[in-house]
């Protein structure tokens, strides 16, 4: 969808909100296209035009609702604004999903690629702070009924089955034949350690990425809960760390993550043992993710496929393994 093309699409659906007062500002246009939008009484929000068949209807709505009850207990997140008869999500005549939630004047705690601009200390200090946005929002999620709300699941299944969510990161065509053998039997281990430790699954945010987590004046909040769905209280945590796992000082890090979030939930000692496979499983996942989204022979591709052997390799060396 060209800029243009989305501009209009983005006015047409902001009607049933209100009157602009000014043309939206394309701000993202890669899985969702994101406007900034403000609307003659005042309301200042995020306009999302959501990427046609990744998400039904019903699973938008359940994000919403989540975040709307989320917001309801002070957490730090986008209220959704709904439309002025009341909805969550409009519906634009070819059948894309609009929807609009409110802006957070804060900016992102960094972007994939970059170098933390601070010391190794003052990072920790930061993911420390994480770690407790992490736990607030699990502790928050656990005290609230989920169970009408549909999303997808991020299950051993859903990660390591034959068709995981995001694709088979094994066939990722930047891999070697013995990178793919390697792979394969790193699933085949994550799959029977998944089972042996048995952890619960929750509504999890599923995609913590430092792009996602923003920061002002108020503190951390988090934001584009697209991808949220029923899985492990470990991966969101391995997410967090998933971008800085070539870091040489990735362990002081992940330490302080995990010590962030026991401050809000008390001892988590089988969560920091597991670590380094939630984040493995992080790796994999994006292996198989930008398997669909860039051409085959796209730097990207190893970029990606590099960075789940590495994991892999971590994972190995940390861990016992299961398999036979």
């Amino acid at each position: 969808m060209t800029p243009e093309t989305a501009i209009h699409k983005a006015c047409l659906a902001a009607t049933v909100w209100g009157h602009l007062s000014e043309t939206p500002r394309l701000i993202n246009n890669r899985e969702n296209a994101v406007f900034e939008v403000r609307f003659s009484d005042g309301v200042h929000g995020a306009l999302r035009l959501h990427r046609v068949g990744y998400q039904a209807s019903s699973s938008i709505e359940a994000e919403l609702i989540w975040t709307e009850q989320l917001r309801g207990m002070n957490y730090h997140c986008p209220t959704p604004i709904r439309t002025q008869s009341g909805q969550l999500v409009h519906e634009l005549p070819d059948g894309q999903i609009a929807s609009v939630v409110s802006w957070i004047d804060a900016q992102p705690i960094g972007e994939n690629g970059a170098v933390f601009e601070g010391s190794a200390e003052e990072h920790c200090n930061l993911y420390y702070e994480v770690g407790q946005l992490i736990a607030q929002l699990h502790d928050a999620t656990q005290k609230l009924d989920t169970t009408d709300l549909r999303r997808p699941s991020w299950d051993s299944e859903a990660l390591l089955g034959d068709i995981p969510h995001w694709g088979r990161f094994w066939e990722n065509p930047s891999l070697r034949s013995t990178e793919s053998e390697l792979l394969l039997m790193a699933r085949e281990n994550a799959a029977q350690h998944l089972a042996a430790i048995n952890p619960p699954i929750d509504l999890i945010h599923a995609d913590l990425l430092q792009e996602n987590i923003l920061q002002n004046t108020d503190g951390l909040w988090l934001i584009d809960f697209d991808d949220a769905g029923y899985g492990y209280r470990g991966y969101d945590l391995g997410t967090t760390l998933i971008q800085h796992a070539e870091l040489p000082y990735l362990d002081a890090l992940s330490d302080a993550t995990i010590k962030g979030y026991e401050s809000v939930l008390g001892p988590q000692p089988e969560l920091a043992e597991a670590l380094p496979l939630f984040t493995m499983l992080r790796s994999m996942a994006s292996c198989g993710w930008v398997i669909s989204r860039a051409p085959d022979d796209d730097p990207r591709q190893r970029i990606y496929a590099e960075r789940a052997l590495r994991c892999v390799e971590s994972y190995f060396q940390t861990t016992t393994a299961i398999s036979s």
